[in-house]
C-alpha cells in the first residue's frame, strides 16, 4: 500500500517508474510466498523487467515532469468507485479462505496429490501439475513473455525519429 500511494503521488515520471518496478518485483515476492512460482517468475520478467525497461525508454523521448492539471476528473472517479464495490461485492460470495471444505480443498487438490504420478509419471508433483495439466496456461505464460520481450527490442532497436526544423516560409532567402 505504501508502494501504490508513492507511485499516486510521485510527479517525477521517472521515480513513479521506478515506484512501479519495485510494486511489481514485491508482488512477485507476494505469488512466490504464495507458492505460485510460475506467476512469480511471470510477474518478475514482465512485470518489473520488461516493462520498466519499455517505461524507461518512453521518458527518453518524454518530459521527465508530470504536467498538472487543473480541476478534477470526476468521471474517473465514479468509475473507480464503482469497479471497487463490484469487486468488493463479488468476494461476499466466495468461501472462507484457506476452509477445508473449499472446492479445490475437495476435489482440484487431492486428484493432483493423488493422480499426478500414475498419469504423467513424473515424481515432482509440482512439474507434473506445471507441464501437464496446465500446460497451455504454461506456454501461454512464455508467450507472453517472448512477445513482451520481442516488443520491446523492437522499440528500443528503432532510433526515434528526429523532426527536421522547419523554413520559415515568410522570409526570402539570398543567394
Amino acid at each position: 500500500m505504501i508502494v501504490a500511494i508513492a507511485i499516486v503521488r510521485a510527479k517525477d515520471l521517472f521515480a513513479a517508474a521506478m515506484l512501479f518496478a519495485i510494486y511489481s518485483l514485491l508482488s512477485a515476492a507476494l505469488f512466490a510466498v504464495l507458492d505460485a512460482g510460475d506467476v512469480a517468475l511471470t510477474e518478475a520478467a514482465v512485470g518489473a523487467g520488461i516493462s520498466t525497461i519499455l517505461v524507461l525508454a518512453v521518458l527518453a523521448m518524454a518530459r521527465r515532469q508530470e504536467r498538472p492539471k487543473k480541476g478534477h476528473n470526476l468521471l474517473a472517479l465514479a468509475v473507480v468507485v464503482v469497479t471497487g464495490a463490484a469487486l468488493i461485492y463479488a468476494t461476499l460470495d466466495m468461501p472462507e479462505f484457506g476452509a477445508p471444505d473449499n472446492p479445490p480443498q475437495v476435489h482440484v487438490g487431492p486428484y493432483y496429490v493423488e493422480q499426478s504420478y500414475p498419469d504423467m509419471g513424473v515424481p515432482n508433483m509440482v512439474a507434473a501439475v506445471l507441464a501437464s495439466y496446465r500446460s497451455i496456461d504454461t506456454l501461454g505464460e512464455g508467450f507472453v513473455i517472448l512477445v513482451a520481450g520481442l516488443a520491446v527490442y523492437a522499440l528500443l532497436a528503432t532510433p526515434p525519429r528526429r523532426r527536421k526544423k522547419r523554413r520559415d516560409h515568410g522570409q526570402e532567402e539570398s543567394s
